[in-house]
């Protein structure tokens, strides 16, 4: 089933977003994690990708030699474990790093073959050691190339024009949107205007970038509305769980936090008055998007369960 069919007019659903286990490790992972946030119901599960990296490991002769490293598996495995044992869609993300085109259409005609419907489509980060976004070579530069070569199959045009009689996809298109700008775009309105080429390009469905402050996301939506993105926008959030968060959040994730929020972190005397800090915080932005009419809110649990089920059993 479509994430988009999910929605309906007179109800907030709940979703999450999870990681991949770190290589060595057993899906039970996962399981620990999905586990207690089942009894919620969500309609669906999102799961990232990870792109490799490299680290230099010296020779025996002394030299240093670069490897690629992935800490984290794909995602088509993983997501067909999560729909067997629990019954629900999920959605993996495709990323262009680390992808050639003929790599990304294989990994679409995986999951078709498994009966995904479902596709986050993203760009990806720079690895840690580039400064900037580098592309595989053969691979696509931004992610609208990714909606377009997904939409091509949904029509039935596969690559290279080799295919005869060929079968159409059907998969719902997410991407990601950015209520305070996608940190590498010149400005506000331009980084609105690459979201609706996305839209226009065949994304049914956007996901927006954790933030903190709710008046963002609804300056967001109407900016979107105006532009003539008339697709859901699901909200993501995520609740702080250290002090440290408001330091490396933004760094990472380029988001604001108010100032009420990060001197309430402050004043905390240890993590666990953090944490209830960050749920308390979190259930009153949840409560206002709920009342604002959202389809749905995606939360990003990033392996902490516990503060998201007790937000998330404040509001249902």
């Amino acid at each position: 089933m479509k994430v988009t069919d999910f929605f309906k007019k007179d109800k907030t659903l709940i979703s999450f977003e999870i990681l991949p286990p770190l290589k060595g490790k057993s899906i039970d992972s996962i399981y620990n994690i999905l586990d207690p946030l089942m009894e919620f119901k969500p309609p669906f599960v999102d799961v990232t990708y990870h792109r490799e990296d490299f680290i230099y490991k010296q020779t025996d002769k002394g030299y240093y030699e670069k490897i690629a490293i992935r800490k984290r598996p794909g995602t088509v495995g993983i997501c067909a474990a999560i729909m067997h044992k629990y019954g629900i869609e999920a959605v993996p993300h495709l990323i262009c790093g680390g992808f050639t085109k003929e790599e990304t259409e294989g990994a679409l005609i995986d999951l078709n073959f498994l009966g995904i419907q479902n596709v986050l489509l993203l760009r990806g980060d720079a690895r840690k050691m580039d400064r900037k976004f580098i592309p595989e070579e053969g691979g696509h530069h931004f992610a609208i190339d990714l909606v377009k070569q997904t939409v091509g199959l949904n029509n039935g045009i596969y690559l290279h024009e080799e295919v005869s009689d060929s079968v159409k996809t059907d998969f719902c298109i997410g991407v990601a949107g950015y209520p305070e700008k996608h940190f590498e775009a010149p400005n506000y309105e331009i980084d609105l205007d690459y979201l609706k080429q996305k839209v226009d390009a065949g994304a049914n469905y956007i996901v927006t970038q954790m933030f903190f402050n709710n008046k963002k996301f609804f300056e967001f939506v109407e900016a979107c509305r105006k532009a003539g993105i008339k697709v859901p926008i699901i909200p993501g959030l995520k609740p702080i769980t250290s002090r440290n968060q408001i330091e490396i959040l933004p760094s990472i994730f380029f988001t604001d936090f108010p100032q009420d929020l990060i001197s309430a972190v402050k004043g905390c005397k240890d993590r666990a008055a953090v944490k209830e800090v960050g749920i308390e915080w979190t259930t009153q932005q949840c409560k206002e998007l709920i009342d604002f009419g959202v389809p749905c809110i995606h939360f990003y649990t990033m392996g902490d369960w516990r503060s998201t089920k007790s937000i998330v059993e404040q509001i249902v």
